[in-house]
C-alpha cells in the first residue's frame, strides 16, 4: 500500500470517528424525530390529550421570553411583591391576639396537644407560654395588633388578614419550598418564575423577577425558592443587592468599553444561534436573550437600584440606610422596582427562628429588633404605594413559613433559658393588601390558644391560587407541560380565597 493510500485511509477513518463523536444521544433524538422517538413521544402525550384538562396556553417566543402577555383575564394585580420572614415569626407575638392563653403561662403542656404530634424540637412536656407583648385594637376595622408593630398598626385598613393558614411541614427548607414553589421538594419552579412565564415584564432592560436578601444570609431552602425548576431559564428570579454593585460583574473590567462589551456579547450570540441551529433546544434562545438582558442591565440596573437620589422624607419614612444591606432598603427597591415595571419582586429577610436556645432569638430580647426593622419598612411600603396610585394595582404579601407553637420549646426535654416558641405547623398568620383585596379584613380564626384553626383554615396552594387568580389565571388552567403531563404551581390543591376578595 503507497502512503497516499495509508494517508486516505487515515483521513477515512478520522472522519468516520469524527462521524461516531456526533451521534450524541441529542442527535440521536433529533435524527429519529419521525421514527422511533416520535412513536415515543407520542405515547408520552397520550395522557394529556382530548381528555385531558382544560389549560391556559402561553404566547411562548423563546427568542423573546419575556415580552408583556395579557392574562386569560383581566386580573386586578399587575405586579407582586412577596415579604417573606424567613425562619417564621410568631403570631402569637404580633397578630393573633390570646388573652386565655396568658392565663396557662407556666403550665404544662396538656398531653391532648402533644399527642401524635410532631414537633422539630420540643421534647418531653413544654410549659405553656402567654403572649410575650401587648396587644391593642386599631383602625376603624379593630383589627388587633401588638404593641411590636406600631407603625404598622396604623395601616390595618388597607390589609385583609388570613389568620388560620395551616402546613404539613414542620422544617424549614421544605416548608419554604411549599409556600413558594408548591412541592416540598426541590425541581419546581418558583411562584415569581411561574407569573413571569404566563405575563412577562413591562420592562425589557429589568428581569421580570427579581430577588432582595436581607438579614445576612439566604432562606434555608436556598436559591432554589427562586428558581424556575422545569420552566426555562430566564424566568429564575435575579438576585439583586442593595450594598455595592446591585449584581455582581455589573461592571465592565478594566480595559473593556461599552462597544468592544457589545461586539463580545454579539459574537457569542452569533455561536449561540449557530448551535441552536444545530440542536434546535430552546434554552439556547433563552441564554442568548439572558446575555442581552445582562448587557441592557448594565446602564437601567444600577440608575433603578439607587437610592441615594429619593427624597429625605422617603428616607426617613422607610427608615432606610444607603449604602448598607438592609431590609428597609431592599422594599424601597422593590417600590422602584415595580414602579418601572419589574413583575414579581420577592423579598426574604432571614432570622425570625424564634427558638429561645439563645438571647439573638428570644421573643422578649433579639426578635424585638426584627420586629423594629421591618415595622417602617413594611408601612411606608403600603402608604407610598397608595399615594402613588400603585397599590390598587400591586398586590403586598407578608408572612413566613409556619407558625410557632403556644407551648416554650424545651429543646432536648430541658426548658430552654429565654422565652421562645418551636415551629408551629397548625396555623400561623399571613397578610395581602392592594391589587382588589379587602381592606380592613380579617379571614379564619384559631382556638383559644391560638393552636388549631376554628373556621377559614387555608393552606399555600390556596394563597397560590388566590395570588394567580389577582393577576389574571385560572390556577387550575395554568400550566406547563413536563416529563408527558401538564403540571402546575398549585399541583393537585388549591382553591382561591374568595372572601378576601373585595
Amino acid at each position: 500500500m503507497t502512503q497516499n493510500e495509508l494517508h486516505l485511509q487515515r483521513l477515512v477513518k478520522e472522519a468516520e470517528a469524527a462521524q461516531l463523536r456526533m451521534q450524541t444521544r441529542r442527535h440521536f433524538l433529533k435524527e429519529s424525530a419521525m421514527g422511533l422517538g416520535a412513536l415515543a413521544m407520542g405515547s408520552l402525550l397520550g395522557s394529556c390529550g382530548s381528555n385531558s384538562a382544560k389549560t391556559t396556553s402561553v404566547a411562548f417566543d423563546p427568542a423573546h421570553p419575556l415580552l408583556p402577555k395579557s392574562p386569560p383575564f383581566i386580573g386586578k394585580a399587575k405586579s407582586v411583591i412577596y415579604l417573606h420572614m424567613a425562619g417564621a415569626p410568631s403570631q402569637l407575638e404580633l397578630f393573633d391576639y390570646k388573652p386565655e392563653l396568658m392565663k396557662m403561662d407556666g403550665q404544662d403542656c396538656p398531653q391532648s396537644l402533644l399527642q401524635g404530634k410532631k414537633f422539630a424540637f420540643i421534647r418531653g412536656v413544654p410549659k405553656m407560654l402567654g403572649p410575650q407583648a401587648a396587644f391593642a385594637q386599631h383602625g376603624q376595622s379593630g383589627a388587633w395588633v401588638s404593641e411590636n408593630l406600631p407603625h404598622f398598626s396604623t395601616m390595618v385598613d388597607e390589609v385583609s388578614f388570613l389568620k388560620a393558614v395551616s402546613t404539613d411541614q414542620f422544617n424549614h427548607a421544605p416548608a419554604q419550598l411549599l409556600i413558594h414553589t408548591g412541592s416540598a421538594r426541590l425541581g419546581r419552579p418558583s411562584m415569581g418564575s411561574w407569573i413571569t412565564y404566563g405575563l412577562g415584564t413591562d420592562n425589557q432592560n429589568l428581569p421580570g423577577f427579581v430577588v432582595l436578601t436581607s438579614g445576612g444570609s439566604f432562606p434555608d431552602a436556598g436559591k432554589s425558592v427562586w428558581g424556575s425548576g422545569f420552566l426555562p431559564s430566564v424566568y429564575q428570579g435575579v438576585q439583586c443587592r442593595s450594598e455595592g454593585d446591585p449584581v455582581l460583574f455589573i461592571k465592565d473590567p478594566k480595559g473593556m468599553s461599552r462597544d468592544l462589551r457589545k461586539a463580545s456579547i454579539d459574537a457569542i450570540n452569533e455561536a449561540n444561534q449557530q448551535e441552536y441551529k444545530a440542536y434546535n433546544d430552546p434554552e439556547i434562545l433563552s441564554r442568548i436573550s439572558q446575555y442581552e438582558m445582562a448587557y441592557r442591565m448594565q446602564i437601567a440596573a444600577p440608575e433603578v437600584m439607587n437610592i441615594n437620589n429619593e427624597p429625605a422624607y422617603i428616607h426617613e419614612m422607610y427608615g432606610t440606610q444607603p449604602g448598607k444591606a438592609c431590609f428597609a432598603n431592599n422594599v424601597l427597591l422593590a417600590r422602584k422596582l415595580i414602579e418601572k415595571g419589574v413583575r414579581y419582586v420577592q423579598l426574604f429577610d432571614w432570622g425570625w427562628d424564634a427558638h429561645g436556645d439563645n438571647p439573638g432569638n428570644a421573643l422578649n430580647i433579639g426578635i424585638l429588633n426584627k420586629y423594629r426593622s421591618v415595622d417602617k419598612p413594611i408601612t411606608a411600603l403600603l402608604l407610598d404605594l397608595k399615594q402613588r396610585g400603585l397599590l390598587e394595582e400591586t398586590l403586598v404579601v407578608w408572612g413566613g413559613e409556619f407558625g410557632r407553637t403556644p407551648m416554650m420549646e424545651n429543646r432536648d426535654g430541658a426548658q430552654n433559658p429565654y422565652k421562645g416558641r418551636d415551629h408551629h405547623t397548625e396555623a400561623f398568620t399571613i397578610w395581602m393588601a392592594g391589587a382588589g383585596i379587602k381592606k380592613g379584613f380579617s379571614y379564619g380564626e384559631t382556638d383559644e390558644i391560638g393552636y388549631y384553626p376554628v373556621s377559614g383554615k387555608v393552606d399555600a396552594f390556596d394563597i397560590q391560587a388566590t395570588i394567580l387568580q389577582q393577576l389574571g389565571f385560572n390556577h387550575e388552567d395554568f400550566t406547563y407541560p413536563f416529563q408527558g403531563r401538564p403540571f402546575r404551581l398549585t399541583d393537585v390543591g388549591g382553591k382561591v380565597i374568595h372572601d378576601i376578595l373585595a
